[in-house]
């Protein structure tokens, strides 16, 4: 099984990036890319422990539909979110906030398994760990920019 391990420094407090992470318009513009649009579950604000969200996008040239769901929550520190529905065998993905003296360090965690056997082994190791790890740096490079300007303010109540 894959597993994709992230780290990202962003200078802000960690209960800002940890709110920002969990935003669902914040994560329409990391995704704006892919044409990804909430079709169902929450569909804006802040997503919360056992709630989901379902997003279709354009990803490796075909429409997809994924739902997740938040499966653990601990305010400011970590939150779980697992796949329910979608291509993958299995998705789960940690994101961990960890306060440091001049900022926050953002910890993500992937774990996923894909259909196909052999073939679906060979995408991951050629293809998908780079796409998924590529599409995560994009997510948090947006979370990043609210985060340390003022584009945040219009988002959450600090």
């Amino acid at each position: 099984m894959p597993t994709i391990h992230l780290t990202t420094f962003i200078a802000a407090p960690a209960k800002r990036v940890f709110d920002l992470s969990r935003n669902i318009s914040v994560h329409k513009v990391s995704m704006e890319h892919t044409g990804e649009k909430v079709i169902g579950g929450i569909t804006s604000g802040l997503i919360k422990q056992d709630e989901t969200v379902t997003w279709q996008a354009r990803h490796l040239f075909k429409t997809r539909v994924f739902t997740s769901r938040i499966t653990e929550m601990l305010p400011f520190e970590k939150f779980t979110d697992k796949m329910v529905k979608g291509d993958f065998k299995s998705f789960e993905h940690e994101h961990h906030f960890k306060p440091i003296q001049n900022g926050t360090l953002v910890i993500d965690i992937l774990r996923f398994e894909t259909p196909y056997g052999l073939i679906g082994k060979l995408v991951n190791k050629f293809y998908l760990v780079k796409y998924i790890e590529k599409l995560i740096r994009m997510r948090n490079d947006v979370i990043k920019n609210y985060a340390i300007g003022e584009k945040w303010r219009a988002l959450l109540q600090d």
